[in-house]
């Protein structure tokens, strides 16, 4: 008789509620992270080569040096990064003219070295400017042969495969050196 307590409810706690501090909770961390993005060169390396290695001309090999102060030399020459990609352009499309200069195209070869302390900036700079170069000479002649740009050329057709083979990127990227 005197037991009569009230009979409580049970605690509960609102469940959308919950639902919606969890959603709130996601959209801050989705908002306050960084997702790092890994950047780079996108360079295509050539399939690996079976035979022997070709025997490769003196006339044909333009020896690019970039030692640790950021100096360029081309063929043991100084050279301004301004001036290089001129250089090249005649190195590579000299087509026999000249007997120091390649024989053609598709026989150029640029060979670039560079030292371990050699600055990372002047390294993609001197990367941008043979890029820039071989990309500047397929477009000239894609412009000349099919009247259109040759990034405008679709892949894999005849067209950019001839434009490609006019100008194959013989680039090789000759391990750092101490000194």
């Amino acid at each position: 008789m005197f037991n009569n307590k009230p009979i409580r409810e049970k605690a509960t706690i609102n469940g959308s509620s919950m639902a919606d501090i969890a959603f709130l909770l996601l959209i801050f961390f989705l908002v306050t992270t960084t997702i790092n993005v890994d950047t780079g060169i996108s360079l295509v390396l050539p399939p690996p080569i079976q035979d022997d290695r070709p025997q490769v001309h003196e006339r044909n090999l333009m020896n690019i040096l970039v030692n640790a102060d950021g100096l360029i030399r081309m063929d043991d020459k100084p050279v301004l990064i301004e001036k290089v990609k001129p250089i090249l352009r005649e190195f590579i499309n000299n087509k026999g003219k000249d007997p120091e200069q390649s024989d053609s195209p598709q026989k150029a070869i640029i060979s670039l070295k560079t030292q371990r302390e050699t600055p990372y900036k002047v390294y993609i700079d001197m990367l941008d400017e043979v890029m820039g170069t071989y990309k500047q000479l397929r477009n000239e002649a894609s412009i000349s042969e099919f009247g259109i740009e040759f990034k405008s050329l679709v892949n894999n057709t005849s067209q950019k495969q001839l434009i490609i083979k006019m100008y194959p990127k013989n680039f090789s990227v000759a391990e750092s050196s101490e000194n």
